[in-house]
């Protein structure tokens, strides 16, 4: 691999003096660099909405996203899947982050890991993907042999693929039948990918996810509704959601909650009226969507 072609690899000039200058200019140094992220993000809009648009048919249809990545891109897909269940109630099965070396990568380097082609085939293969699911590969360099071996095994069983990169013509972009291409240019200290891609990658993985859920109605408004209430926080914050959708009282949102448990049934019942059955069984008809429901339940 010849590292002086891929765009992460190269030297930033805006940085060359870097290690000569005070800690506050070297600061302002990072921040700069990081302000570039959000507009080299920006131009790949058009491809993350398609892949947002496969990603929620899927998903429509019993699928899956699964991210795969090795090293920092690798825990960027497993951070973005974890937070799924607790923000949007998924099945802990419905998005997967899966990263070379498995768990014990999450936290050490497990050297030659993201080498291992067949390594990521095989994490295909035991997840029998099909065409219902989308795998999304992730490399600052788009070169991983690990993350390019599930791409094609995943193209192969019929899945939609897609790469999140941040070097343009890579061998994963290839491959993928959507190509995601982030070019944040050189990182600050040179090859670290952890800086300006990995943010880039967060960003864009945010989106695929955020945009998907609320495409699935899993958001009324702005608001949050499908939040998991599993701890005293978030008791809270489903409790000020209902007290938000519904304009009721912190007395009336939180006897709705205690009552039906979670918040979109508490919001349909107080807005509209309806009773226990009643809320669950629109709630069913219109496959969860709370705008839906409140909207046949008010006619």
């Amino acid at each position: 691999m010849d590292l002086h072609k891929i765009l992460t690899e190269t030297r930033n000039p805006n940085t060359l003096n870097i290690d000569t200058i005070s800690t506050e200019k070297i600061l302002e140094k990072i921040n700069g660099e990081d302000q570039t992220v959000a507009y080299a993000v920006e131009k790949t809009i058009p491809v993350v909405s398609r892949v947002v648009d496969s990603i929620v048919a899927g998903l429509e249809n019993g699928g899956r996203l699964l991210y795969v990545g090795a090293g920092t891109s690798g825990r960027m897909g497993i951070l973005d899947a974890s937070e799924c269940p607790p923000t949007f109630s998924t099945d802990p099965g419905q998005v997967i982050g899966i990263i070379a070396g498995g768990e014990r990568a999450i936290q050490f380097p497990l050297e030659g890991a993201d080498d291992d082609e067949e390594g990521g085939r095989n994490e295909i293969a035991i997840r029998e993907v099909g065409a219902n699911d989308v795998v999304v590969g992730i490399a600052a360099s788009g070169r991983t042999p690990y993350t390019i071996g599930a791409l094609k095994e995943a193209k192969s069983r019929g899945a939609v693929t897609a790469s999140v990169v941040c070097s343009p013509k890579s061998p994963m972009c290839e491959v993928a039948d959507h190509s995601i291409v982030a070019e944040v240019g050189p990182e600050v200290v040179t090859g670290s990918t952890r800086m300006k891609a990995g943010t880039a990658q967060k960003l864009i993985l945010n989106m695929l996810t955020t945009a998907s859920m609320i495409k699935l109605g899993k958001v009324y408004s702005n608001l949050m509704v499908d939040v998991m209430p599993s701890n005293a926080k978030l008791k809270v914050r489903a409790r000020n959601i209902i007290m938000e959708a519904a304009d009721v009282t912190e007395q009336e949102a939180t006897e709705a909650l205690e009552t039906y448990g979670s918040v979109k049934p508490a919001i349909l019942s107080l807005l509209t009226g309806h009773e226990e059955k009643e809320v669950y069984n629109l709630l069913t008809l219109h496959k969860g969507n709370l705008r839906s429901a409140i909207k046949a339940a008010i006619r």
